[in-house]
């Protein structure tokens, strides 16, 4: 393996890593040194700092070093993408598990859209969106990083679960009580006409997007 794929495997690694040890059993010692704010200032400057790291050893890596496997899995990627974006649309509306006033009563109350399928939508949507590039084999660089942020997504979701139970308590128990971690994706297509307009557009934006960023054609837009 050349000196460009492990450094994208050091930085995926450095950013996978430290979101996980900033988000669960540093975050407690790290906010009680800094305060609130001085953490989250801290968080996201080492957040962009991994991030930005692996955005470079990606553009160093070689862009197509594997065989592809062809348009079945253009088809299966684009496929998988309409759900995750689907997922990622709706997870921003509603979701106790995000900082915000109301979360005990958003997780007390019966799931809704998205959550019906889990509630975890968004991890979900960024692991169907890994598995869809990985099922491309189009690059190492791109299987790596896809399986880095796909890791990332499921575990975090797990680890999250743990950090709510601590900090909500019978509020997200509740919760826990009337969703599931695994999706139920036949309560997709009932997840409301919101999720689904905003993911469709989601889908059409971000799988055009591929062409002026990566020169890829994706999605739909590799047939058109």
């Amino acid at each position: 393996m050349n000196e460009a794929l492990l450094n994208l495997i050091a930085a995926n690694a450095a950013f996978v890593g430290t979101h996980f040890a900033m988000s669960h059993p540093l975050r407690g010692p790290m906010a009680k040194a800094m305060g609130a704010a001085g953490f989250q200032i801290v968080y996201s400057v080492i957040s962009l700092a991994t991030l930005a790291w692996v955005y470079f050893a990606f553009k160093a890596a070689p862009p197509a070093d594997l065989p592809g496997s062809g348009d079945i899995g253009w088809v299966a990627a684009t496929i998988l993408t309409l759900p995750a974006m689907v997922l990622l649309a709706g997870s921003y509306v509603g979701n106790p598990a995000m900082p915000m006033p109301g979360a005990a009563e958003a997780a007390r109350a019966a799931p809704k859209g998205v959550f019906k399928v889990t509630r975890h939508p968004m991890m979900w949507g960024f692991a169907l969106w890994a598995l869809s590039h990985i099922l491309i084999h189009y690059s190492l660089r791109t299987t790596i990083t896809a399986f880095a942020m796909g890791f990332l997504a499921l575990a975090g979701a797990r680890m999250q679960d743990r950090k709510k139970q601590l900090q909500m308590g019978e509020a997200w128990a509740q919760w826990e009580s009337n969703t599931s971690y695994w999706p139920r994706w036949g309560a997709l297509i009932s997840a409301g006409a919101m999720p689904w307009s905003v993911g469709l557009i989601f889908f059409v934006f971000f799988s055009w997007l591929h062409m002026p960023l990566g020169d890829v054609a994706a999605g739909i837009w590799r047939w058109f």
